[in-house]
C-alpha cells in the first residue's frame, strides 16, 4: 500500500485556500450591487422601493405627510432643495415633488445625490417610480437644474403593525461631489470638512 505524497496534498491544500481566496474577494465585490438591489427591492434600512405605478382606483382618503430634508457635501458648491418642504399624500396616489439644484461655484462640477428614508421601516411602503438619485449630474457654473421625484406610499403600510400609527415621514436626499457616478465623501475631499443643509 504506497502512503500519499506530502507534497501533493500540500499542493491541493494551496490550490483550494487560493480558490476560496479569490471566491471570498469576487463575493466581497458583488455584495455591494447585490446588497443595494435587496434594498431597493425591499426597502430594507430605509432605502426606498422602486417600482411602476399603482393601477387607477387604488388611493385611499387616509393620508401621509412627507417632509424633504436636502442637504449638499461641503465639498460641493451646490444649493439644493425642494419646490415644498412636506406634501401630504394620499395612500397609493402618485405624487410628483420636484428639486432644484444650483452650482454656485465658479467652476463646472459633477455631483451625485444619495437618499434616505426616515423611519427606516417606511422604506418598505415608500415606493420610487422617477428618481433623480444616483444619476450623477454635471452644472456650469450658475446653471439651475429643477429634477423630479414621482412617489406613492403603498396602502400596505396601514397593514403592519410597526407602521400603521404612522403619520409622517421624511424622505432625506444628500448632493454629493461625484468621480464615476459614485459619490466622494466629504472626508476624502479637498476641503476635508463635512456636509452641511444649503438652500436658496
Amino acid at each position: 500500500m504506497s502512503m500519499p505524497n506530502p507534497n501533493r496534498t500540500m499542493l491541493r491544500t494551496a490550490f483550494a485556500c487560493a480558490g476560496m481566496a479569490v471566491g471570498m474577494i469576487g463575493l466581497a465585490f458583488a455584495s455591494v450591487p447585490l446588497y443595494d438591489a435587496f434594498c431597493k427591492a425591499t426597502g430594507y434600512d430605509g432605502t426606498p422601493r422602486q417600482g411602476p405605478a399603482l393601477t387607477a382606483g387604488v388611493s385611499t382618503d387616509d393620508s401621509m405627510v412627507v417632509h424633504f430634508d436636502t442637504n449638499v457635501s461641503a465639498s460641493l458648491p451646490w444649493r439644493f432643495k425642494a419646490e415644498s418642504r412636506r406634501v401630504e399624500a394620499r395612500l397609493g396616489e402618485t405624487k410628483t415633488v420636484f428639486f432644484q439644484v444650483k452650482n454656485t461655484g465658479a467652476t463646472p462640477s459633477t455631483g451625485v445625490a444619495t437618499f434616505n428614508v426616515q423611519p427606516g421601516l417606511m422604506g418598505s411602503y415608500f415606493v420610487k417610480i422617477e428618481c433623480f438619485c444616483f444619476k450623477e449630474q454635471t452644472l456650469q457654473p450658475g446653471e439651475t437644474l429643477d429634477v423630479p421625484v414621482v412617489f406613492y406610499i403603498d396602502p400596505e403600510v396601514r397593514k403592519d403593525s410597526n407602521t400603521a400609527h404612522l403619520s409622517e415621514m421624511t424622505l432625506s436626499y444628500t448632493y454629493f461631489a461625484s468621480k464615476n457616478g459614485e459619490p466622494i465623501p466629504a472626508s476624502v475631499a479637498a476641503t476635508g470638512t463635512t456636509g452641511t443643509k444649503r438652500d436658496f
